[in-house]
């Protein structure tokens, strides 16, 4: 399987501590913490690899090369300017042409991604499932937004901010697509997964959600930067 990372962030959240280097390439105990994200996929036996670039494309491009150094097989695609979550995936389209995995550029889930993908073909056989997104639970939901599933893994409420300060599932920013997700993105648009496709296909039918049991880190404020430092070893 091909996986996706959305590599194309500014960083504004995490710029005081680190002005000039992009957020994929910032350092993380010695390793650009994209480098962990892609060592993680190798591990787990996901070698072709596309990274959606945009800020600073060139560094990124220049330190992971082929990828062949960790394993991987590295392709690129370059954002013209800065086309959100959604708009990167739709400029890729010429390397989705199955089902894959997408991966935020600025969060870490350490999983086994081989149930979540046999669940997700399942959901593909008997709903038409379009897009499954990993959910994890959290204490305060307020932060992240929220995500309600039913029975049959449904999603049946997505909002990407919530002022509801409770207890909740919420999206780790690992999904599995499949190609026709692209049919709800606009060509030549910048367009977000989170605030325009996710609610298109929630009331479609065609959007589920599968829980696990790891927290994710989000890498791209400080307090968030620190957790991952002392995790990442």
């Amino acid at each position: 399987m091909k996986a996706f990372i959305l590599a194309g962030g500014l960083g504004t959240r995490i710029r005081s501590l680190f002005p000039e280097v992009p957020k994929p390439l910032i350092p993380v105990n010695g390793k650009p913490f994209l480098e962990w994200q892609i060592r993680a996929l190798v591990a787990h036996d996901i070698t072709e690899i596309v990274l959606c670039v945009s800020y600073k494309a060139e560094a990124i491009i220049d330190y992971f090369g082929n990828g062949h150094a960790l394993g991987a097989h590295i392709d690129y695609s370059a954002e013209p300017q800065p086309m959100g979550t959604a708009g990167a995936l739709q400029l890729a389209q010429r390397d989705f042409t199955d089902t894959a995995l997408v991966l935020n550029g600025d969060t870490y889930l350490p999983i086994d991604y081989s149930p979540l993908i046999q669940q997700h073909t399942q959901f593909v056989r008997t709903h038409q499932a379009i897009a499954s997104i990993c959910l994890t639970q959290v204490e305060n939901a307020a932060r992240y937004g929220r995500v309600m599933i039913d029975a049959q893994q449904h999603i049946i409420l997505f909002e990407e901010k919530s002022n509801i300060a409770q207890a909740g599932l919420v999206n780790a920013g690992v999904y599995i697509f499949e190609p026709a997700i692209l049919d709800s993105i606009p060509v030549g648009q910048a367009s977000s997964m989170e605030r325009d496709v996710f609610p298109q296909l929630l009331k479609q039918h065609h959007l589920f959600g599968l829980p696990v049991a790891r927290n994710f880190i989000d890498m791209g404020t400080p307090e968030g930067y620190a957790q991952l430092s002392d995790t990442l070893r």
